[in-house]
């Protein structure tokens, strides 16, 4: 008897196999891939290059910087870093918690079907579980059982993203590799510089999780709200236009802070809502990290 995380999977595997159509395979060409490590060539520095794979020896020989060119690596390591706290357990009908699960198993089966490693993080204030990276669908059906089964502890404190952050570079410091980073972003501020070194390091791809609700509180009258990361309970009054102003220019000022926060760190974040069709959102964040990098 099948179980619901391999349901799941299969029902996954089925939908991005016709949606996405070959978009992130093929002989290794692809929009996202690993780093190369097998030296083939020298040619002459641009401005455009790494000033990492600037070759010394040879600059101090010729007077002219010259840069070393590397062969793709033909294996990946992916990592899937999810933020699990109580804030991404926020959302009607589907939450951010089961868009972020469903993103986090689609991408990893595209990525392990090319053979390439995949690994997972998952973080909660109260604890973490790290899932140490390897090949195959039963790999990817392993996370897939954490995601849907597994409850990490629950935090009375706001979310931690930094300390997500850092334990990525910590446990993926060995090897450079595919990052992606899954979250809200609700939580302390002070996460961009670790943000920052992770993207360094590795290959980032940020993927920001949203409920309309966070952006645009809908008028249901008089009801009792609750801070999914404090436990603290308010009673307030979705009608009242002051209210609703107020929390309008809240909204507004934390999308500018974490816009700020992206933009210092270096990365352009993809978002995904809760509303729109999750393959949708994966194909059109597949095409923009291929433009990007053409």
């Amino acid at each position: 008897m099948t179980t619901a995380p391999d349901r799941l999977l299969r029902r996954l595997e089925w939908k991005l196999g016709r949606r996405l159509d070959g978009r992130l395979q093929g002989s290794y060409r692809t929009v996202w891939h690993g780093g190369g490590l097998d030296f083939t060539d020298l040619r002459a520095y641009t401005p455009e290059d790494d000033v990492r794979h600037i070759d010394w020896n040879v600059t101090a020989r010729v007077d002219e910087p010259f840069v070393r060119l590397y062969t793709e690596d033909r294996e990946m390591t992916a990592w899937l870093v999810i933020d699990r706290s109580a804030s991404m357990r926020f959302g009607g009908g589907v939450g951010k918690e089961s868009v972020a699960a469903e993103l986090a198993i689609g991408i990893g089966r595209l990525i392990s079907q090319g053979g390439n490693r995949v690994g997972a993080i998952l973080f909660d204030n109260g604890s973490h579980r790290v899932i140490p990276p390897r090949t195959g669908r039963d790999q990817i059906l392993r996370i897939a059982r954490e995601l849907t089964s597994n409850v990490l502890k629950k935090s009375d404190k706001t979310t931690d993203i930094a300390a997500m952050l850092a334990l990525a570079a910590a446990t993926t410091a060995k090897r450079r590799s595919l990052v992606f980073v899954m979250s809200d972003f609700i939580g302390d501020p002070g996460w961009d510089r670790p943000l920052a070194r992770l993207a360094h390091r590795h290959e980032v791809v940020v993927i920001r999780v949203v409920d309309p609700a966070e952006l645009d509180l809908p008028d249901l009258g008089l009801i009792l709200v609750e801070d999914a990361e404090t436990g603290e309970q308010l009673l307030v009054d979705t009608s009242d236009p002051l209210l609703r102003a107020r929390l309008t220019d809240q909204v507004g000022t934390r999308e500018r802070e974490i816009a700020e926060a992206m933009r210092r760190a270096a990365v352009d974040p993809h978002r995904i809502t809760t509303d729109q069709d999750m393959l949708a959102g994966l194909v059109d964040m597949v095409r923009r990290s291929g433009r990007r990098r053409r």
